[in-house]
């Protein structure tokens, strides 16, 4: 397969691409994608089957129940890192080994329910985060060492409800490829 290839399967609705400007109608869409993602989410794994859940959206690749569970681990993290932002002066967030993260035994776990469980609650609690922010709390940052920069958080919304959407993409594509 070609690099071409392997870069559409691992990124099927695009890269993100991060605005410096804030744009208040995009963000409460942003916000909205942010605060449907669990229901999506589980809409879309609750009737697979221990094989279904096992099928990776592109070769070497996560299964679906690793995308599952990292997106709580990720979103986790998210919400952290939301109120160290808004609660210190640019702190320095810790970043952690996403990939051995997802082969840790509850990554490899078929049942979802916890992970879903969180999603639901972390998600409503970083939605009313985010839909509470004002000007002056948008442009809050932390800085992320792991890739040298600091990130504002209306950069932070908007990647957060890309992210969601595109592990959405992820276990749509899993199940339509069936690697």
């Amino acid at each position: 397969m070609e690099e071409r290839e392997l870069d559409a399967l691992k990124f099927p609705i695009g890269e993100f691409i991060a605005s410096e400007k804030i744009n208040y109608e995009f963000l409460k869409t942003c916000i909205e994608d942010v605060k449907n993602f669990p229901n999506s989410l589980e809409t879309l794994v609750m009737e697979l089957t221990t094989a279904e859940l096992n099928y990776k959206y592109r070769p070497g690749g996560w299964t679906i129940k690793q995308v599952v569970h990292h997106c709580a681990d990720s979103h986790m993290n998210s919400l952290l890192r939301f109120k160290l932002a808004l609660t210190e002066d640019t702190p320095v967030i810790r970043p952690y080994f996403e990939d051995r993260f997802a082969e840790l035994p509850d990554s490899l776990d078929k049942n979802l329910e916890s992970s879903l469980l969180l999603l639901k609650g972390l998600h409503m609690k970083l939605s009313r985060i985010m839909a509470g922010l004002s000007n002056a709390e948008l442009r809050k940052k932390y800085m992320h060492p792991e890739h040298g920069q600091e990130f504002e958080l209306h950069q932070v919304v908007a990647t957060y409800a890309w992210h969601s959407n595109h592990h959405l993409a992820h276990i749509a594509q899993a199940l339509k490829l069936k690697y």
